[in-house]
């Protein structure tokens, strides 16, 4: 068998890993580093418990850090791993530091790779992630893509060669556990609003954060406000109390499962994340997006998803609209093992 090494380290890439993971089974010797991006319990190993993933055969335990820093300790790990495991290919999966470290890992020692999740764009560089989306499609070998406009904006930047749409492998994670019947909405009894937000322009700013948590904290549901260690910190470094929200539950940060439970029990979710964007949508729920662009625009549509200005002013309103038609997104069977094998016949 061919051996191909994933590499992964942070929530959504743990999740993208896990039908890859059930795939590769008797079909590639897979080998997977695990670079430590996210290295607690609530956001890294609570993943692979809960989905019964293997456990990776590398751990580098990098930690927080600066971009450079980290991305440094990464490339460095994973070159080394790469050199004496000489693998036919490496799987990256969207756009974190550890995507990047690992395609500048494998191109400089001339190992092709699979991007799963290509071709995505927000069109906004001051985003980390974005960078990460750019540098690694242009070093990528096999895109798998989860839109049609993801092969158009990859046209646009002169790639035009071994793309496939095989849809999105969220949708085949949560397609998995919902016909395990693990998504129910019995984990809440009152009506409320899901929220997360750990995006640096929402929270590294003192007075940005504390007019968000002000917004959050005047609506007229509750919120439940799953926070992410990045938030939680800067909370504490300004000063801000958890106490004196009195509208806001915070909870620590959710498994998948339970997330997803959350946002299926909710009245409508309010984030910053990719991820849970695409999560509420196929679970039906109206999203508002705190940010002033999506790279998932067909969510858009019909109101399902609505980006709202960083004043927060239009918060409120924008909770009132209501969706319109509902339309299936980024839904195509067998995600994984259609990657799988186009991995095997082309690496």
């Amino acid at each position: 068998m061919k051996k191909i090494i994933a590499i992964i380290g942070a929530r959504p890439q743990f999740i993208k890993h896990y039908p890859i993971d059930k795939s590769a089974k008797g079909t590639i010797d897979l080998i997977t580093i695990h670079t430590g991006q996210h290295y607690d319990q609530e956001m890294s190993q609570i993943f692979f418990d809960e989905l019964g993933m293997s456990h990776p055969n590398y751990q580098l335990s990098v930690g927080k850090g600066g971009h450079g820093a980290q991305t440094g300790k990464m490339l460095e790990n994973i070159e080394e791993i790469l050199i004496n495991e000489k693998p036919h290919g490496i799987i990256v999966y969207g756009d974190t530091n550890s995507t990047l470290a690992g395609a500048l890992a494998a191109a400089k020692l001339h190992i092709p790779i699979a991007h799963i999740e290509a071709g995505v764009r927000s069109y906004n560089k001051h985003l980390p992630e974005e960078v990460n989306r750019l540098l690694t499609d242009h070093l990528t070998s096999l895109f798998f893509i989860p839109t049609e406009k993801a092969r158009i904006d990859l046209s646009k930047e002169g790639i035009t060669q071994d793309i496939y749409e095989f849809g999105d492998i969220m949708k085949e994670v949560l397609d998995d556990v919902i016909e395990k019947g693990l998504v129910n909405s019995n984990i809440a009894d009152e009506n409320f609003y899901y929220t997360t937000i750990h995006r640096p322009y929402n929270t590294d700013d003192c007075e940005t954060l504390k007019k968000l948590l002000n917004s959050l904290n005047t609506l007229n549901k509750k919120i439940v406000f799953a926070i992410h260690p990045r938030t939680e910190g800067r909370m504490a470094e300004y000063g801000l109390q958890k106490t004196n929200y009195k509208n806001i539950s915070f909870i620590k940060p959710q498994s998948y499962i339970d997330n997803l439970n959350y946002i299926n029990a909710s009245s409508g979710v309010i984030t910053d994340s990719g991820g849970i964007q695409k999560e509420a949508y196929w679970l039906k729920k109206k999203c508002i997006t705190i940010r002033t662009e999506t790279e998932w625009v067909e969510t858009l549509e019909n109101n399902w998803n609505i980006l709202s200005s960083s004043d927060f002013s239009t918060l409120s309103k924008a909770l009132e609209v209501q969706p319109g038609n509902y339309k299936e997104l980024y839904n195509i069977s067998e995600t994984s093992k259609n990657i799988i094998k186009k991995i095997n016949d082309k690496f």
